[in-house]
């Protein structure tokens, strides 16, 4: 595919994006609410991103307003949506939930928006990720060339909806990113990183060069059967809690955003039973117990890998 035919499709991809997220807002809005929640987030400032989040105090908001202010949330989609000292490199995050009284056909066609508005989410996130070719390192500038000020994790977040859910609980997960990987696959990762030539702030181009080729001796020197393991910490997250009856079972999903109840109208009709979404203070978290894991070695700090060589 042409350099042209690429772009096309990206702002192609990108409108009807747009579109479908006004058509399925839209549609909400006219569907009976039988309750919503929504939790509103301290905003993360420029420059704040990396620090830790040991207290989240939480702002939350009922009814109409909750819905006003997810309708909202699902078309934040670019910089210019939040204010200039908010940083752009964090997606802003609304947990909570929207229920509505639904019938079949209604439910069909929330199904039918919804679907859609993420196929092309995730049509956007493959464009971007795969199709373009791009390092990581170059897809920002890739993007934002020509779809200036795109938060993209905002764009690639789907939509997730419920049916005739029981109860939605909210609540906070602690958890790391753990991945097992070769010694192969980190050197081809940080040959890329080098021929691409760029520079990473705070470095200069030499700098950033020079402290790539010194990452590359260092898993060089490795012994092939060496474990290596990405260990990489994500912040607390918001999750939901979600109770089904008929199955007598509790599904728990992350919660960056409103989830959609859609509850079909019969005559035993239950309005889900919706919690609230506590403070977050690191002091009160109860971590359930875990083997001790194996102890690594941080090799390189920046990619979070570690290794038992050296141990």
């Amino acid at each position: 595919m042409s350099k042209y035919d690429l772009i096309g499709r990206l702002n192609e991809c990108f409108n009807e994006l747009e579109l479908s997220l006004q058509d399925l807002t839209l549609f909400l809005s006219k569907l009976e609410l039988l309750q919503a929640k929504a939790f509103t987030l301290p905003p993360i400032e420029k420059g704040k991103e990396h620090d830790p989040a040991d207290t989240i105090i939480v702002t939350p908001a009922a009814g109409e307003k909750a819905q006003e202010l997810a309708l909202k949330h699902f078309q934040r989609l670019f910089i210019h949506h939040n204010d200039h000292n908010i940083s752009s490199k964090s997606a802003v995050r609304l947990p909570g939930v929207l229920c509505y009284a639904v019938d079949h056909g209604e439910y069909q066609a929330a199904q039918l928006l919804i679907e859609e508005v993420n196929k092309l989410k995730t049509e956007l996130e493959h464009i971007v990720t795969v199709e373009s070719g791009r390092a990581r390192e170059q897809r920002f500038e890739f993007v934002h060339t020509h779809l200036h000020g795109l938060i993209t994790l905002n764009a690639y977040r789907t939509i997730s909806y419920l049916l005739d859910p029981a109860s939605v609980r909210f609540g906070w997960a602690n958890k790391h990113i753990i991945k097992n990987v070769s010694r192969d696959e980190i050197l081809t990762q940080l040959e890329k990183s080098l021929k691409a030539g760029r520079a990473v702030p705070p470095y200069n181009r030499e700098q950033w060069m020079d402290n790539v080729t010194r990452e590359i001796i260092d898993v060089k020197r490795l012994p092939e059967q060496a474990i290596l393991k990405i260990k990489r910490p994500v912040k607390v997250q918001p999750i939901a809690r979600v109770w089904y009856p008929e199955n007598q079972k509790q599904v728990q999903h992350p919660c960056p955003m409103p989830l959609i109840a859609l509850c079909q109208r019969s005559s035993t009709m239950m309005i889900p039973k919706c919690g609230e979404l506590p403070n977050y203070d690191v002091n009160t978290v109860r971590h359930k117990y875990k083997p001790e894991a194996q102890p690594l070695r941080l090799l390189i700090k920046r990619l979070h890998l570690y290794t038992d060589f050296g141990m």
